[in-house]
């Protein structure tokens, strides 16, 4: 079996704003919920048999006491804002896993499914949905890969070196040298995608990269500036790389066979009517009767 996990925030602003604008009986916005759900859909109908959608069902997370400057919810549309809570509810209505992340994010969550579902030998692939380069560190080998739906890239251990230029667990290295804007983390000043490819590729993790640049076995323009530039903000960088760093223990099911769909709860109906789309039920209950 193939299990897809799929990144629920990405794909609410993609739709939300992707999306033709939509309003329910009472006259919220719900296009992206609605494209959502339409496209899960699609994946169902294309022959997907196993996922689970991780959200981020508050945007602060326990990163935001490390570091002042991540990411919050300031600036997004409260419009958009709004669809956060009601897509979970139509998405398990829909019959959909639905793993709200609280203290952890929606890519921690997507981190421990990838790893706990990697380890049932049933398992032929992991198809993590998102483009988020955080995930790249999620990959293993071709078993566990990344899926980008809106291009149709799918990348595995070898995609990911080559996009990045380093493997998959160098990852958190790699954007705590160039930040994540994203996030909202910096990086360490001067240190570009390239610099940073060309010295984790030799060394691997921050704690291998010698402290002068003298002793560094690979050739980088300015290399003096850059190995100042980091034994000036090593603390950071450190810090930087721990918030990079997903955590993948978190128990969120206890067996692969709990993410195979079955069907949309009998509430679905009435919810694609609420949001003035009854064509979802009747693909969805198409899609049952097929299993049947």
């Amino acid at each position: 079996m193939n299990i897809h996990l799929i990144d629920g925030t990405y794909e609410l602003f993609r739709h939300h704003f992707g999306a033709p604008s939509a309003t329910d009986r009472d006259g919220r916005e719900v296009g992206g919920m609605r494209g959502v759900v339409a496209s899960l859909l699609g994946m169902l109908e294309a022959g997907v048999t196993h996922m689970a959608v991780a959200t981020d069902h508050v945007i602060e997370s326990f990163r935001n006491e490390m570091w002042p400057g991540y990411k919050t919810g300031d600036g997004i549309d409260p419009v958009l804002l709004a669809q956060f809570h009601p897509l979970e509810d139509a998405l398990e209505a829909m019959g959909v896993q639905v793993w709200p992340m609280e203290e952890l994010e929606a890519d921690d969550g997507l981190a421990s499914g990838a790893a706990r579902a990697v380890r049932d030998p049933r398992v032929e692939r992991v198809y993590i949905c998102t483009p988020d380069k955080d995930l790249a560190q999620c990959v293993v080998g071709d078993r566990v890969v990344q899926w980008d739906r809106r291009r149709d890239e799918v990348r595995d251990e070898t995609g990911v070196a080559a996009k990045f230029g380093v493997p998959p667990a160098s990852i958190p290295d790699y954007l705590a040298l160039v930040g994540d804007s994203a996030d909202g983390f910096p990086g360490v000043p001067g240190w570009g995608a390239k610099s940073t490819s060309a010295v984790l590729a030799r060394y691997g993790h921050l704690e291998n990269i010698p402290g002068h640049a003298m002793r560094w076995d690979v050739k980088v323009r300015g290399a003096m500036r850059l190995a100042e530039a980091l034994r000036v903000n090593r603390a950071a960088a450190f810090l930087f790389r721990d918030l990079a760093t997903l955590r993948d223990s978190a128990v969120l099911f206890e067996d692969v066979d709990e993410l195979e769909w079955r069907g949309p709860e009998p509430g679905f109906e009435a919810l694609a009517e609420r949001l003035g789309a009854p064509g979802l039920w009747r693909r969805a209950r198409r899609l049952q009767r097929r299993l049947c």
